[in-house]
């Protein structure tokens, strides 16, 4: 692990820092451990474990990223992909290219990401509307769309959940 830190064998999921750093060198560490809950062969069976990691991950964007957890059949991540990027406020989401990109890595299942720089993890009308158009254009080719994660430093707010997703 980068910066001087070890796994203390002591206690699982702690680990001890052998030198001073600072809050960049932190938030670093933060997403080196989230981008490991999120390798490849990792089976999502808590979804609050991967709510947390993909937070951790988007949350301090300056710009807005749409990406992709593609799964196979049992659920174990098969790549974690940032396809998007937009501004401040808004990604443009292209269908097709999801599509493709779920094909070409034979994905059975998909969970949709992004985030909302503002801070604030409130669904907007778009993120709905896309939400749909994604799950519609997915299931046409037998993937499923498990669900799409609106991240925020003030939280998750699951679309599934809300209910704006089909079952």
């Amino acid at each position: 692990m980068a910066y001087g830190a070890q796994s203390c064998w002591e206690i699982p999921g702690t680990y001890l820092v052998t030198e001073l750093i600072n809050e960049e060198d932190l938030l670093t560490i933060a997403n080196q451990i989230a981008r490991q809950k999120l390798a490849k062969g990792v089976a999502i069976t808590d979804k609050h474990l991967a709510q947390q990691a993909l937070q951790t991950l988007l949350q301090s964007r300056e710009h807005e990223v749409f990406a992709m957890l593609f799964l196979d059949n049992q659920h174990r991540i098969l790549a974690y992909e940032e396809l998007f990027r937009g501004t401040l406020s808004s990604a443009s989401v292209y269908p097709r290219e999801v599509v493709k990109r779920a094909l070409a890595l034979n994905a059975a299942a998909l969970m949709l990401v992004h985030n909302h720089p503002s801070g604030h993890p409130e669904p907007s009308r778009a993120d709905i509307e896309i939400t749909q158009r994604l799950q519609s254009a997915l299931s046409l080719v037998d993937i499923r769309t498990l669900d799409h994660l609106v991240v925020a430093s003030n939280g998750v707010v699951s679309l599934k959940q809300r209910g704006y997703m089909n079952s």
